[in-house]
């Protein structure tokens, strides 16, 4: 794929269409709850996600199977600025863990009945062929020393995760966003406070774990960084440009196709939380196909999901990535869908409540 920056399919505008909530087959979904073999009410948030979710899917009886999780991954430029506890190899290594079931997601998926797709939207190094290819170049400029991408690769990011789902997660019945990328965390900051008018130091965190002479180091190549580029935050693909990586811009491309197909969308934690704001800015109506996984530690997160306006489905400190927030997530979906659909009535159980 080219990243040159005249590419005439690059460079030309995201296409994409985000049709409205059913709003008939959410009342259908609340009126069915209200006859269930239980006090209305009586299972609080999950009587909610099932009505939402039927309104994603326009239809009164929601289903999150096939369940996927779509982790992105790709290298960052601004690494070698020393923002992070690993070196950038180490996304690739990571990768190939993923690849032979090995890592986190790995686990969390097979125990959740997920289908991973591993995806590479930007390694600087071979990967294994079983890995879905969507490369657009061998990771982002330093944005320390100006714009991480082209125009032209950040709508090929977008365009190639839109891709993703179009061909590999077509019949999906929800999807969850995951990534890997050593610096993406600073990446994320960044497009994190340009999008919610925060300040950087607000925002950035500690990442994969580094001190806290390492996280001011992160602050101040995060506001260079903008102060090099001068990012226009009313312009998601300059922001994009300027600040992100190509596994979030691929992230927005998968977030922007999923919505148009009424698949609901599941929100991993601070890297897709960045992504889902972009993808949000680009069109503002997928954030009703948005739902909520953990709470991250990272203090960026809380903005980022008021912004958006997703409630998290439980806090265990997480913050590993990979869409393991997402994988366990979509088991708490599954489990609302399938007590809203699988429940008898009262009167098909031959109750008549008083």
């Amino acid at each position: 794929m080219t990243d040159a920056p005249d590419a005439p399919d690059a460079a030309a505008e995201i296409d994409v269409s985000i049709p409205h909530l059913d709003d008939d087959a959410r009342e259908a979904a609340q009126e069915r709850q209200q006859h269930l073999t239980k006090p209305p009410g009586s299972l609080g948030r999950l009587e909610t996600m099932a009505a939402d979710i039927a309104a994603m899917q326009a239809t009164p009886q929601p289903a999150v199977d096939p369940a996927v999780v779509a982790t992105l991954a790709a290298d960052h430029g601004v690494a070698s600025e020393g923002v992070s506890a690993y070196p950038q190899s180490v996304t690739g290594a990571m990768v190939e863990a993923v690849d032979a079931g090995g890592a986190a997601i790995s686990a969390l998926a097979a125990a959740g009945d997920i289908e991973t797709l591993v995806v590479d939207m930007g390694i600087a190094g071979d990967v294994p062929d079983g890995v879905i290819d969507a490369h657009v170049a061998d990771g982002t400029a330093n944005m320390a020393d100006g714009p991480a991408m082209t125009a032209a690769q950040a709508r090929e990011s977008i365009r190639n995760g839109q891709r993703v789902v179009a061909d590999h997660a077509a019949d999906a019945g929800i999807v969850g966003l995951g990534e890997m990328g050593i610096g993406n965390t600073t990446a994320s900051a960044a497009i994190t406070a340009l999008l919610t008018d925060r300040s950087v130091a607000a925002v950035t965190g500690h990442g994969t774990g580094i001190d806290e002479a390492t996280r001011q180091r992160k602050i101040e190549t995060i506001e260079h960084a903008i102060a090099v580029s001068e990012p226009d935050p009313d312009d998601p693909l300059d922001v994009l440009r300027c600040v992100g990586g190509f596994e979030i811009g691929g992230l927005v491309g998968v977030t922007l196709e999923a919505a148009s197909r009424r698949v609901p969308v599941v929100v991993d934690g601070f890297i897709a939380s960045a992504a889902a704001l972009l993808a949000v800015e680009i069109e503002p109506r997928v954030a009703d196909y948005l739902l909520g996984s953990h709470a991250s530690v990272e203090p960026g997160h809380a903005a980022q999901l008021d912004a958006l306006g997703i409630k998290p489905c439980f806090d265990y400190g997480m913050r590993l990535g990979e869409g393991t927030g997402a994988a366990l997530a979509i088991g708490i979906y599954r489990a609302a869908c399938t007590a809203h659909t699988e429940m008898a009535t009262f009167e098909e159980a031959g109750i008549k409540p008083e």
